[in-house]
């Protein structure tokens, strides 16, 4: 069998009940910066997100999925819980996995699990 060699995530793809409303919290709240779009026949919002992009697709009956989540890396835990709490985001308080690093939980307004994530030394 032939060892494949794949790169590092190039977009993740989330569903959302309402991309307009949820693309602003992404771009306003987040501060991720909107790319072009294929004209798709659905509605959906392309996002930039450091190296990756993240890409919403609107489904009217969504809900969003118990313990499915993606992370953001933070370097500063504690400011970015801090800023979102300015923001009006429930945050989760920052919690020390030992080995892990630091890591805190929201939501988006579609109900999709946010992580924020602080590497320790090692991880």
């Amino acid at each position: 069998i032939a060892r494949m060699k794949l790169g590092g995530v190039h977009h993740v793809s989330i569903n959302v009940h309402d991309a307009d409303l949820v693309g602003r919290f992404y771009t306003d709240v987040l501060g991720l910066e909107t790319l072009p779009r294929p004209d798709f026949p659905f509605k959906g919002l392309w996002l930039r997100a450091g190296g990756q992009q993240i890409h919403l697709i609107e489904v009217a009956s969504h809900v969003a999925p118990e313990g499915q989540h993606f992370a953001f890396q933070v370097d500063d835990i504690e400011s970015v819980c801090a800023a979102l709490t300015a923001r009006g985001v429930t945050v989760s308080p920052p919690r020390t996995l030992p080995g892990a690093g630091r890591q805190a939980f929201f939501r988006d307004p579609s109900g999709n699990l946010i992580e924020l994530n602080q590497p320790g030394a090692g991880a």
